[in-house]
């Protein structure tokens, strides 16, 4: 502006802003100066919600002066209308357009049209007539578009249209929870005109279309209305009809209840490279779930005869995602094989039919040369001077009101005075004469808001007079605007330490309480400085700023926001700012009678540099075309035949064509020509990139090329034929700048020349560019310094070029096309899609109805497995319904992969008004990605697309053979390879003083010690408060056993060897109970009692296990009785059925006449039954010989005696728990103290407590006692340490497990009572199973448990490949423990049962005297799984009997060396068999894939994962409110596929403890399966990813 001597106007303008339509140039003819010739269409996002109200008023005329711009400034507080404005794409919907549009304005005839194919390209030449304009309404951070041209609406209703053509995609919707409903009354959300809804409020067609500024005003009360009448339902937790109700799921339940279940054969699966159905096997009882018939299960009932589940809603919704997830994908994957320990991603092979460039090499283009005239200033601080010196009263800016009234004028006069004034007062005033804070050089902020445009002119202008670089930003309106940290970081980069700003923003600052302003996040300390006069000191009359020429110094320094959100500072030298200046007056041809009306911002990019340059043009965007369209009816008075030039400053956005036909059509019977629109295209690395010249000819139209956006994605120019759906119509931006050299080059690798009809990132070589990133060399020399090369490797010019971040081809006649933007580039499967294509399809679905405002969409790509994946987010209008949503939702979907040929990964809508905004209201791209990634964007809809978009999974793989008979094996080798066996210590081989090794049964050994030993005290039960309870000596324990077994013969009329239930708690009536069975020659079978406050759940588990056991009688406390016998019980269980009961707090007073002595060890001892992780109920036989040969073992391992104590916190039911609780203590005489892992709830440190007070060596307990120490002591220690906790005596602090160890927990155990005294090597863990209650146990001797990390893909298929710690996929494996004496170990193929070699991967089989006899089943037909208990090797020792625990494992040999001098072999747990997943022809873990979901997100506390139908279940429970279930969807399928490549079919969020968890602290997964299919989990959220 001030480069040639103009005036700009200043429009302040506040929100609604409606119509430029009424534009009033009719001048009086002595008023010609004063003309508008020039008007400037911004299109950056910042200012998508500007118009020009102040042409609104018919009698508003220009009476400034010449050289008088005008210059509307934005409101940072202005909030978007719903917009789309109608317009073309293809060429026979623009004639078509066009026909309908300008029949009531221009009645002309149509002229021809000449149609110019290039290179591929074809380029249409309106002549006559026709309309050519064009306006941007892309916005700079691609997330809206505002007006999408009708024929693409058109296309895309096309495209669903052959979507349904081909079958309706049945997609399942989400069930959600009702609390997550939010419910509103329609009636209050009803809009104006309902019939508009289809089209979007801007469209020029149909009846009911608001046309009126009344009509917008409606909608935008209509909105409000919408916004603050929502009202949110009750937060009641029961599921709503949509995720199912509770009859189906009640009726489900009570035929589950009464239904005997067999084996049956699951739906079939839809995803594996086998067409087999997979037979599962159900278990015969529960633990959690309530049934009135020991059977358990539901899978028979979720499937007919064709394999259709029904009954419940959750698997009709599976099944209808598996007949969808059954439809081919695109494209499909081929099967093979690859032998290799990598795995190999499948990598996306390159069509062979897709377009190729052909065209030949392009040259580059040279704009026109620059004319320097004479008399033009040689610096912008030089034409300051001129101006202000020559016509000082002269109006250089306006400032108006709505109404048209000048608000403020500054004169050419002032702002020279006022510069000086901000100039003198920047390097004197502030610091000290020694010590000033600025110096020529240094860097400071602009901080001015939109509404004062004089205030930030006088402010730079000051700043280069005063040589120091000016930052212009925005203002910050909070702590925690979006992006405004980066910001900070670009200060702090630059060395900002002061900021010039207006006295009213800095009023408008937020405040501490103490009234400074608080230092912002990122930001450096700033020095706030008011720039107004009356602020300032005067300059002494000598004093006078040095005006120099334009140099190579930095004359400002504009920031750039980049596609990851981080700012940059693109410097701008003061000769780069001339020469832009003198290039633009140049190609505008100014003259100094010219005005301007720019809408742009003023701060930056193209509102800054025709700011500086006196544009005598009007600048405004799409959107503000499209609200002169929606208001010209109502402005009578309008005349544009005075206009000479309209800069389109978003020409470079290929959607602004709609708005500027649609604009053109409308105002040309007002005397707009169509010669005068001007796109141009800009970037703040180069400037202005390219503009149209305005010409005085309208026999020369602007080219146009319809494009086919198959090719484009491919980087190729292509046309398509019109009928074709997806094109994309371009319009050229004009020609190069004068004095510049523009090339193409392709956008990735070396800057090579791109083909004529290649798609490249246009490069400009010339003075006006930016020159560097601020501090950044490295970005800065692959930016600034690029030197474009030819096809041989040659240089095409010695000057550097510079990136423009604009993607196009230079097409005929010289004439630019940009076809998108780098920062928008989404590179997907090899294909570029650009993020503004993606949204405009989006917002061609019919917006209105259900996007917020009909237009915040946010497109942006993630990078998950390898490949980019589309995310679209889009605000959701509060009247929407869930089903309407969803519906849009799924076209939205078919409309994209119908248009574009892409998938989109994860389609979101979240509530209104909650993505990030930048400060002038668009919506912060980069910060709503973040916010996605993070888990923190609360979407209230969430649709994932995984299994159609994720093409590049890695193939599974042959499996390597595996030793088998052919194998040539010598002693212990086996191709090549040691075999994995190992064994503990020979218990023959054992010298011990072990008196009760004389006896055959434990009831001799209790006999022996009451007898030798009475008063020694053999049990110490510890309450809550950790004072002792009760306590047994051997010869109390001896008699109260002997009374027992009297009661079970004279009231139980018991005969030998009948079972008896043992219900207890845990305690010392157990351990009494037990040897009074054993006296009597019953069997005994200890049985969790029922909890009084969960009988309807626990107690049918009760009945199951008396009933399975076949149990005579059963045995229990007065307490338990009564509750048996209870009301609570009836409604539960049959209590008619319930065999005796005896209640053993009233015992008989005499001994019986004689104790029963089995007459062979090998009969049958007890019965261990306990439910595994897989749902099944299982009994094992545990003869007299196992169970000596077991209490040996452990005595040996542990080296107990009775001097000893032992601290045991665990259940006392079933495995290795049972048998330290009750049996260990008679057998080797040692004390243990029994504290009941139920105290713990009430008293967290009662265990540790008691470990410390009875300076206890060895201590047992479980997995889940030591997770709640962990998260119930974590704050405690200091508190514990000042009590006397003392951890230092421990020796050995074992886990009893039936899993694989859990690393991470026994880690946190580790080191967070470390502080205590615990050693970290004395924690370790223990392994056992159905076949076998302790194989492993750390025991006190030996080396320390070792740890491997073993490669997690390798595990997959079945192979053990070692890796060093941290490397990717790395899984940490702990050591279970070592081997107990008399075990023997040997890993086999589960499939050949041949032996397998030193650290392979196998099924673990164990040989030894305390293996179980078999398994205990109702019908007797143990010889089912009698293969578990009796297996032979197929070669090798085919001899040895083998128990096979059905776990995998490996064994390594270690360095290190055993107690009897052996190297080590460590046994390694990998995990169950049973709860293995058979996924894509690989074995998961379950534990595997928990752990990565657990690692998402912070609100996941637990998770659990099962199979159905072949589809991965995700079950997640959430520790957070509701409004985060969604978050969670998108992380959880992001991990699963990035960590383990496996799609995730359903994701399940439910409350904490949904997810049920046996005594020993392991997941439940197939009680949660069958509550999941029963509709039982009341979840938060499922979504059913497709």
């Amino acid at each position: 502006m001030l480069y040639c001597g103009w005036l700009s106007l200043l429009l302040l303008i506040p929100y609604p802003l409606r119509s430029l339509s009424s534009i009033k140039v009719d001048l009086p003819a002595n008023t010609h100066a004063h003309t508008v010739t020039h008007i400037c269409f911004p299109c950056s996002e910042s200012y998508r919600q500007l118009i020009c109200p102040w042409l609104e008023k018919p009698d508003l005329v220009t009476s400034v002066r010449a050289l008088s711009p005008f210059l509307l400034p934005l409101s940072p507080s202005l909030s978007l209308l719903p917009v789309r404005a109608p317009g073309d794409i293809t060429q026979k919907g623009y004639e078509k357009k066009r026909s309908k549009l300008i029949g009531a304005f221009l009645p002309q005839s149509r002229s021809r049209t000449n149609i110019l194919t290039v290179s591929g390209c074809k380029i249409i030449h309106s002549s006559g007539d026709s309309p050519q304009l064009v306006c941007d309404n892309r916005s700079s951070n691609m997330s809206v578009l505002l007006c999408v041209a009708d024929v693409h609406t058109e296309a895309v209703q096309a495209a669903l249209a052959k979507q349904k053509e081909r079958g309706k995609m049945a997609v399942p919707m989400p069930s959600k929870r009702r609390s997550l409903v939010v419910q509103s009354s329609m009636d209050a959300y009803t809009p104006p005109d309902t019939s508009s809804g289809s089209e979007g409020e801007g469209s020029m067609q149909g009846e009911g279309t608001p046309t009126s500024s009344q009509s917008s005003i409606n909608m935008e009360n209509w909105i409000s209305r919408a916004i603050h009448g929502s009202t949110t339902s009750s937060t009641t937790s029961s599921s709503s009809t949509q995720s199912g109700g509770s009859g189906a799921a009640s009726r489900l339940a009570d035929v589950m209840g009464q239904t005997h279940l067999e084996n049956h054969s699951a739906p079939p699966d839809v995803t594996s490279y086998t067409t087999d159905s997979i037979q599962v096997e159900r278990p015969q009882g529960s633990t959690t779930t309530s049934r009135s018939t020991p059977k358990y299960g539901n899978a028979e009932l979720m499937e007919t005869g064709d394999g259709v589940p029904v009954g419940g809603r959750v698997s009709a919704k599976i099944q209808q995602l598996v007949n969808t997830l059954k439809r081919p994908k695109r494209p499909p994957l081929r099967e093979f094989f690859v032998d290799d320990f990598e795995e190999l991603l499948e990598v996306q092979q390159p069509d062979p039919n897709q377009p190729k460039a052909e065209g030949a090499q392009m040259l580059a283009m040279r704009g026109e040369q620059l004319g320097v005239v004479t008399n033009w200033p040689l610096s912008l601080e030089a034409a300051l001077q001129r101006w202000g010196t020559i016509s000082p009263k002269a109006p250089c800016l306006t400032t108006m009101d709505t109404n048209g009234k000048p608000l403020y004028i500054l004169t050419y006069g002032k702002l020279w005075t006022r510069s000086i004034k901000v100039a003198y007062n920047v390097l004197h005033k502030l610091g000290s004469k020694q010590e000033p804070m600025l110096r020529p050089g240094d860097r400071v902020a602009l901080v001015f808001p939109n509404n004062d445009p004089a205030a930030f002119m006088v402010a730079f202008y000051g700043c280069l007079l005063a040589e120091v670089v000016p930052v212009p930003i925005e203002v910050p309106l909070t702590r925690k605007d979006a992006g405004s940290q980066q910001i900070g970081f670009l200060l702090g980069s630059c060395g900002v330490t002061v900021a010039l700003t207006s006295d009213a923003c800095h009023k408008g600052l937020p405040k501490s309480p103490t009234g400074e302003i608080p230092q912002f996040k990122g930001w450096p300390k700033l020095l706030w400085f008011v720039t107004e006069s009356k602020h300032l000191s005067k300059p002494p009359r000598d004093w006078f700023p040095h005006i120099k020429d334009a140099n190579n110094e930095t004359a400002y320094i504009e920031y750039k926001t980049c596609k990851d959100g981080s700012v940059l500072g693109v410097t701008v030298m003061r000769i780069a700012l001339l020469t832009h200046c003198q290039a633009l007056t140049q190609s505008c041809g100014y003259t100094e009678a010219e005005t301007i009306v720019n809408v742009l911002d003023f701060k930056k990019d193209v509102g800054l540099w025709h700011d500086l340059n006196i544009l005598s043009v009007a600048c405004v965007k799409s959107r503000d075309m499209h609200w002169a369209l929606v208001a010209h009816r109502d402005q009578r008075d309008i005349n544009l035949s005075s206009l000479r030039m309209l800069v389109v400053a978003d020409g470079a956005n290929p959607w602004s064509i709609s708005s500027c036909d649609a604009f053109l059509n409308v105002f040309q019977s007002k005397g707009l020509k169509p010669e005068v629109i001007c796109p141009c295209a800009s970037s703040p690395e180069a400037l202005t990139v390219a503009i149209r010249r305005p010409t005085d000819d309208s026999n020369q139209p602007p080219g146009r090329g319809v494009l086919s956006m198959q090719g484009l994605s491919h980087g190729v120019i292509r046309v398509d034929s019109e009928e074709k759906l997806s094109v994309l119509t371009l319009q050229d931006v004009g020609t190069v700048m004068p004095g510049a050299l523009m090339c193409v080059v392709k956008p990735d690798g070396v800057p090579q020349l791109c083909k004529t009809d290649e798609i490249g990132e246009l490069c400009v070589g010339s003075i006006a560019t930016g020159t560097s990133y601020y501090g950044l060399s490295g970005m800065t020399k692959n930016t600034f310094e690029v030197f474009p090369m030819n096809s041989v490797g040659a240089l095409i010019s010695e000057y550097p070029f510079t990136r423009t971040g604009l993607l196009g081809f230079v097409g005929p006649g010289g004439l630019c096309f940009i076809a998108g933007k780098m920062d928008g580039l989404m590179v997907v499967g090899g294909r570029r899609h650009n993020a503004d294509d993606i949204v405009a399809t989006a917002l061609a679905v019919e917006p209105m109805k259900f996007v917020y405002r009909g237009r915040w969409i946010a497109v942006f790509s993630i990078s998950v497995l390898h490949d980019e994946r589309i995310v679209v987010v889009a605000e959701q209008r509060p009247d929407s319904t869930e089903e309407d949503s969803f519906q849009w939702m799924s076209r939205v979907l078919q409309a994209i992969d119908g248009i574009h040929q892409v998938g989109v990964y994860c389609l979101a809508l979240v509530p209104s008004n909650t993505l990030p905004k930048t400060p002038l209201g668009g919506i912060h791209l980069s910060e709503s990605k973040q916010l996605f990634l993070e888990g923190s964007l609360h979407p209230c809809n969430v649709l994932m697309c995984p299994h159609t978009c994720v093409t590049n999974l890695p193939k599974p793989r042959q499996k390597q053979p595996e030793i088998g008979p052919a194998s040539v094996m010598v002693g212990n080798l086996v191709s090549g390879k040691r075999i994995a066996q190992a064994s503990g210590r020979d218990l023959g081989q054992m010298e011990d003083n072990d008196q009760a090794r004389k006896f055959l049964f434990l009831s001799e050994v209790l006999q022996w010690r009451a007898q030798t030993t009475p008063d020694h005290v053999l049990y110490t039960l510890l309450n809550c408060r950790g004072t002792i309870a009760s306590s047994l000596t051997c010869v109390q324990l001896h008699k109260r056993a002997e009374k027992i077994a009297t009661m079970l013969a004279e009231r139980g009329h018991l005969q030998d060897g009948d079972h008896v239930a043992l219900v207890y708690p845990p305690g010392i009536d157990l351990i009494a109970a037990f040897y009074g069975c054993l006296y009597a020659g019953c069997v005994p079978i200890t049985v969790r009692p029922p909890h009084p406050q969960n009988i309807a759940t626990t107690l049918p588990t009760v009945k199951m296990i008396v009933e399975v056991s076949r149990s005579a009688c059963m045995m229990t406390t007065a307490v338990i009785c009564k509750l048996l016998r209870s009301k609570e019980a009836s409604a539960a269980v049959d209590v008619r059925s319930w065999p005796p009961v005896l209640d053993t707090d009233d015992l008989p007073k005499k001994k019986p006449p004689l104790l029963y002595k089995p007459s062979n060890p090998d009969t049958l001892a007890y019965l261990d039954f306990s439910v595994s992780t897989t749902g099944m109920l299982a009994g094992v036989k545990m003869s007299h010989t196992a169970t000596s040969a077991f209490c040996r073992s452990i005595k040996l391992q542990c080296e107990l005696y009775p001097s000893r104590e032992v601290a045991i916190c665990l259940d006392p039911y079933c495995g290795l728990g049972f048998v330290l609780w009750c049996l260990c203590s008679v057998y080797s005489g040692h004390q243990s103290i029994l504290i009941p892992p139920s105290e713990l709830e009430v008293n967290p440190a009662l265990w540790l407590l008691a470990v410390s007070q009875y300076k206890v060596r060895d201590t047992f307990c479980s997995y889940s006692v030591m997770e709640l120490c962990t998260k119930g002591l974590g704050l405690q220690t200091d508190s514990l340490k000042s009590r006397g906790l003392d951890l230092s005596r421990v020796r050995t602090c074992v886990v009893v497990a039936e899993e694989r160890p859990r690393i991470a927990l026994t880690q946190s155990f580790s080191k967070l009572f470390k502080d205590l005294g615990l050693h970290p090597r004395a924690v370790s863990t223990s392994f056992g199973c159905r076949v076998n209650l302790a194989i492993c146990l750390q025991g006190t001797s030996g080396p320390d448990p070792t740890t491997v990390y073993v490669d997690m893909r390798a595990l997959r298929h079945d192979r053990v490949r070692l890796v060093e710690r941290g490397s990717p996929h790395s899984l940490p494996l702990m050591e279970s423990g070592k081997i107990l004496p008399g075990v023997r170990i040997i890993i086999a193929n589960p499939e050949t049962k041949g032996p397998l070699g030193d650290s392979h991967l196998g099924e673990i089989w164990v040989c030894s005297g305390h293996n179980a006899s078999g398994y205990f089943t109702v019908y007797g037909d143990e010889a089912l799984q009698s293969d578990h208990f009796t297996s032979r090797l197929s070669f090798g020792d085919t001899q040895t009997i083998w128990a096979r625990t059905g776990y995998l494992g490996f064994l390594r040999r270690t360095e290190l060396t055993d107690a009897s001098g052996e190297r080590h072999d460590a046994l390694y747990v990998v995990g169950a068999l049973d709860e293995a997943m058979e996924l894509r022809g690989m074995r998961y873990h379950p534990i595997d894939i928990e752990t990565s979901v657990i690692r998402t997100h912070k609100s996941i506390t637990e998770c659990a994962v099962f199979t159905w139908t072949n589809l991965l279940v995700v079950v997640v429970e959430l520790d957070g409110s509701e409004q985060e279930a969604l978050d969670l969807v998108p992380l959880v399928t992001n991990v699963v596929l990035e960590e383990h490549y496996l799609i995730v079919g359903v994701v399940v969020v439910v409350d904490i403890g949904v997810i049920p968890i046996n005594s020993r602290g392991e997941k439940q997964r197939m009680h949660l399966r069958d509550g999941f299919l029963a509709d039982q989990l009341d979840p938060i959220y499922v979504a059913y990813n497709m």
